[in-house]
């Protein structure tokens, strides 16, 4: 069955009070099967949606649903990895905190790897360059510091990162998909057009996050929104009741 995919920015009626600064800048992406829905402009459904295909919005809305999809099925057996799940003993590699610097290779979004990234306790405050675009997938971050870091472009499908330090860090473009942000401190934080679905920030401290362009599922957005640390600017942002 073909998968169709509408990616719209929340309208002020659905989403926000009647009477507000600007309008959320992030985009709900809302998935369903069957035929690929209108646009309204006579791009009809059932013939492969060459509407969501044209530049633009739609085109990255429709990249985006795919992704998630995609991502879906990878890992229905397999969510975020919970704060009391029992995690293995630190690594003794005398050089593990360099291993961000090239990531895993194999792994990306289905979080497979043929050794464990364990980054716990390592500082990598106001690295600029070598984390850049490096794919995390399924790393251990907790109690490690990012902050000021550049992690635009990464991928951190299904890591965890329970306590750790991300004030400041630019995500922009990045791939933050069923991650643990647990009691992480994301103050600051930029999530620039970044792909944020499935993750789960509970105690997490997220004062003046941007969410600029973030692509996220209609159910994510709501349990996001319960974070009352999140500030007024960044809850218009997101199109937050």
């Amino acid at each position: 069955m073909a998968s169709s995919c509408v990616a719209s920015t929340a309208s002020a009626a659905a989403v926000t009070p009647r009477v507000r600064a600007r309008p959320p800048r992030a985009r709900v992406v809302a998935c369903s099967a069957g035929g690929a829905r209108g646009n309204g402009n006579g791009d009809g459904g059932g013939g492969g949606g060459s509407g969501l295909l044209a530049a633009g919005p739609k085109a990255v809305g429709g990249f985006a649903c795919g992704v998630l999809a995609a991502w879906a099925v990878a890992s229905a057996p397999s969510p975020v990895i919970a704060a009391s799940q029992r995690l293995p003993p630190l690594s003794t590699e005398p050089n593990r905190c360099e291993r961000a610097f090239v990531g895993n290779t194999i792994g990306q979004a289905n979080g497979v790897y043929d050794k464990p990234i364990d980054l716990r306790f390592c500082d990598y405050t106001n690295e600029k360059t070598n984390l850049k675009g490096k794919s995390l997938a399924a790393a251990l971050m907790s109690d490690a510091k990012f902050d000021g870091a550049d992690m635009s472009e990464v991928v951190m499908s299904k890591a965890y990162a329970v306590g750790a330090s991300f004030k400041g860090t630019d995500f922009t473009n990045a791939v933050i998909d069923r991650v643990n942000f647990e009691k992480a401190d994301l103050q600051g934080a930029i999530f620039k057009n970044t792909v944020l679905s499935g993750s789960t920030f509970n105690e997490a401290k997220m004062q003046d996050v941007v969410f600029e362009d973030t692509i996220i599922g209609y159910v994510d957005l709501q349990k996001l929104c319960t974070n009352t640390t999140i500030n007024a600017d960044s809850r218009i942002e997101l199109g937050c009741r």
